[in-house]
């Protein structure tokens, strides 16, 4: 290929080499710092991303309604023990169905056109739980909802991996994380002044505002190049990097990294190595973070609290569990594209690891009359009971969740959800990112459905103690399996799961 005008002038020396001129060096570095801070990226994560705080918004929608339902006077709406477990649960099946989906929107309608079209389901959903009339029509908005979320879940955090430059590539690849904590908690401030119905309403705000922005977004270079649109994609990336920037060398890299690569994986391609050993590390990876307890201690919250008897009341508590999860998940998306996954997967891992542990020793060994504990069977009842705290030792527990979470937030959530869209090959991406997103919300479905059980039979402290042998794991899997892609473009990552070597990677 004959150099670009854009290409950065060399010089030859007597030794027949070339080099960059100090000039040509500058050049490059202050290209490389405009295509960072071009507000065009930033303002296409923004718009994609609002998929995920209509995610997050979504998913605790029954923490303030259920109580409102159990006690209102229509019994077509008045909910029970039984369809209140099924309106909280329920979300996570329809999340399922939305990941199962999203494995051939993501190829067929490409990454931005899938999150748009989440958006029908969305407010769908929320129109018919703002207007229920009986428990069929909120259950049906919540599974609408959860489709939704579960088809963003699997494209979101592709879109951007493939649109972001790989300096900034963490930062960003945290935001669908950040976007999702903020709607769960502008939902709880929600809470405290809107009914069940306008709060409904007021989901559909977000969901509006990202079709909208989406419009003027462009689509991946990445996906476009699959599907033969070289020009558009070209367009694409200068827009996204600004033109001047050197795109056209980036835009050529990418070219000849699609050109290897078939637009579908055949059945027959899943045992090649290149393929079925990032799709095992993503899937691994989804599969363990929804095993560490995160949902259900998200879900539970409030009666795990109540149970314990920490000396703040339970609502107090949850939002300030929130609060941490925010601020940890800031940490995570500063820290990211400096310390780098790995590191961060270890710390995030060995905190859950002793979070757990300490919640887990703490309800087994405090006698009963000091946690405030009426009985440690069972967690349903415990809504309409009073706290009754006695001791400062009932901090533990609220101490233990804030770091659990903090723990979470700073490297299981975020990063599990990044090197996903990352570490997986482009002619593999879509679909296998469904397969993950599945397999997630399949887990944290049946978590959330047997917690109840395993709590009534055993005992709160087995879940615990379980959740800290995953954590276990957790380090190990990361130590073991999980590769370092900091700093490196997605074609680097696709070149060492190819050749597996390690040079590809530095």
């Amino acid at each position: 290929m004959e150099p670009s005008a854009r290409e950065p002038l060399v010089r030859k020396t007597s030794f027949s080499y070339q080099t960059f001129p100090e000039r040509a060096v500058q050049r490059l570095d202050k290209e490389y710092l405009r295509s960072l801070h071009n507000k065009r990226l930033y303002l296409a994560v923004f718009a994609a991303v609002l998929g995920n705080f209509s995610f997050g918004f979504a998913l605790v929608y029954p923490s303030p309604v259920i109580p409102a339902l159990e006690a209102h006077p229509s019994p077509a709406l008045r909910l029970d023990q039984y369809t209140a477990s099924w309106f909280g649960s329920v979300f996570t099946l329809g999340a399922a169905a939305g990941g199962l989906s999203a494995m051939l929107l993501n190829d067929r309608l490409g990454r931005k056109l899938s999150i748009m079209f989440s958006a029908l389901p969305s407010v769908v959903g929320y129109a018919l739980m703002a207007g229920a009339q009986g428990i069929g029509m909120l259950l049906l908005g919540r599974v609408l909802t959860g489709y939704a979320g579960g088809v963003t879940s699997a494209s979101i955090p592709v879109y951007i991996s493939e649109i972001s430059h790989p300096g900034v590539r963490g930062m960003l690849g945290a935001c669908p994380q950040i976007m999702a904590v903020l709607g769960s908690l502008v939902l709880y401030a929600l809470g405290k002044y809107l009914g069940w119905r306008w709060l409904a309403v007021a989901g559909e705000v977000p969901v509006l505002a990202m079709i909208v922005l989406l419009c003027f977004m462009p689509n991946s270079p990445r996906f476009l190049l699959s599907q033969g649109k070289d020009d558009e994609a070209l367009r694409s990336l200068c827009w996204l990097r600004g033109r001047d920037t050197d795109y056209a060398r980036e835009y050529e890299q990418i070219k000849g990294s699609v050109r290897k690569q078939n637009r579908r994986v055949s059945c027959a391609e899943i045992k090649d190595p290149f393929i079925y050993k990032p799709l095992l590390i993503a899937v691994g990876m989804r599969f363990l973070q929804q095993l560490s307890g995160v949902t259900c201690v998200l879900v539970y919250l409030q009666s795990i609290f109540k149970k314990t008897s920490v000396i703040l009341k339970p609502e107090y508590d949850a939002a300030l569990v929130g609060l941490v999860r925010l601020f940890s998940v800031v940490i995570a998306a500063v820290s990211m594209d400096k310390a780098g996954r790995k590191i961060l997967l270890f710390v995030s891992a060995g905190v859950m690891l002793v979070s757990n542990l300490t919640m887990g020793l703490y309800i087994h060994f405090v006698p009963a009359s000091q946690n405030g504990t009426i009985a440690n069977k069972t967690l349903v009842s415990f809504a309409n009971l009073p706290a009754e705290p006695t001791h400062y030792i009932t901090l533990i527990p609220l101490l233990a969740t804030m770091f659990f979470i903090m723990g979470y937030a700073m490297g299981w959530g975020p990063i599990t959800w990044l090197l996903m869209s990352e570490i997986l090959p482009l002619k593999a991406r879509g679909v296998a990112s469904g397969l993950c997103v599945v397999v997630s919300w399949l887990t944290a479905f049946t978590l959330t459905r047997f917690f109840l059980l395993v709590v009534e039979a055993f005992g709160l402290e087995v879940p615990f103690l379980f959740f800290t042998i995953i954590c276990a794991a957790n380090v190990l899997f990361t130590g073991c399996c999980v590769p370092e892609t900091k700093g490196r473009s997605l074609e680097q990552i696709e070149a060492f799961f190819r050749t597996g070597r390690r040079s590809f990677m530095r």
